[in-house]
């Protein structure tokens, strides 16, 4: 039987949003189903949908200082990271081990490649002006991206603004690059640096959310591969909706194995310990229930937790290849 992640993974990475829908049956059971796009036709026969959209890229054009920090963060936030460089050794798939692309490759000829989209998050962090200018100039003739930003001093910038002006591109398109890139939080170190870029890129993507009737579901990529690839014993858990402050966000996943090993995260502590405690019940069933935890207990209490919202949580057995045929 098919696997139902699979099948989401599969249209996700096709460019293409995706809804996965679930439906409680009379007996205790969840069935399981995806389609391309937004809610639809399906969603009157489900009881709950995540709207999906394709995971985001971060394509940082230069593998020098920056770039291995940088590279290693943006995975750790959920982008799919892709580095581009044209030396050797610069471009190693040990120097950035989570990087899901290395490619080396001339900053020319790398966007025949690439493949830039609307969703992507392009960093031009590269060695020298001419290999800033390549990127540019590339990045400014194709489809615009989400954000694109470049590294130099406020000189630099000025002088490539003047170029490119120029040359023709046109100034809004030009006052759309974010130069100099990253926030101004007066950041020296490579580490610091990558802080400061990554956190103007969350700024941005938090900027271009969808409307809350449309809002993406708060996933995260690995988890939806592993189980895409999981065929033994576990429990899922699934935030379905939150009310005030919490951790995380409506589409937020956590497998849960015997023992109570876990890999992904609905938040942390005490609220998640609970929910890891429910949802051993379930394991190795087929069986499903939903769970409200609630954080907004009084500050006396010991076990206070850090946010104070609400959370309803889906909690079902290892039936992640059920679906409708």
């Amino acid at each position: 039987m098919q696997n139902v992640y699979s099948d989401l993974l599969s249209i996700l990475r096709s460019g293409q949003p995706a809804t996965l829908y679930t439906r409680k049956t009379g007996d205790g059971r969840a069935e399981k189903w995806v389609e391309s796009g937004n809610a639809g036709s399906a969603e009157k026969n489900a009881d709950f949908q995540e709207y999906y959209m394709p995971e985001e890229r971060l394509i940082i054009l230069g593998g020098g200082h920056v770039s291995r920090p940088l590279a290693l963060f943006g995975a750790e936030c959920g982008f799919a990271v892709t580095v581009v460089d044209d030396r050797p050794s610069f471009a190693g798939r040990d120097r950035f081990p989570k990087a899901r692309q290395v490619l080396c490759e001339s900053f020319e000829r790398c966007f025949d490649k690439l493949n830039i989209t609307s969703g992507d998050y392009v960093a031009v962090v590269t060695r020298g002006h001419r290999y800033d200018m390549d990127c540019l100039r590339a990045l400014l003739s194709g489809k615009e991206p989400a954000y694109m930003g470049m590294m130099g001093s406020r000189r630099r910038v000025s002088e490539i603004r003047k170029v490119l002006l120029s040359e023709g591109y046109g100034e809004k398109a030009i006052d759309s690059i974010h130069m100099p890139i990253g926030l101004p939080i007066g950041a020296l170190s490579p580490a610091e640096i990558a802080v400061s870029v990554l956190a103007e890129m969350i700024q941005k993507r938090r900027d271009n959310r969808l409307p809350v009737e449309k809002a993406a579901a708060d996933a995260d990529f690995r988890v939806l591969e592993k189980l895409a690839a999981e065929n033994g014993p576990c429990a899922v858990a699934t935030v379905l909706s939150t009310k005030g402050p919490t951790p995380r966000q409506s589409g937020a996943k956590m497998i849960v194995y015997p023992g109570g090993k876990i890999y992904g995260s609905i938040g942390g502590g005490c609220a998640e310990a609970a929910i890891i405690r429910e949802a051993l019940h379930y394991i190795g069933s087929d069986r499903c229930t939903v769970k409200t935890v609630d954080m907004t207990k009084d500050v006396s209490e010991e076990d206070l937790m850090a946010c104070g919202g609400v959370m309803d949580v889906f909690i079902e057995g290892s039936n992640v290849k059920t679906y409708i045929e």
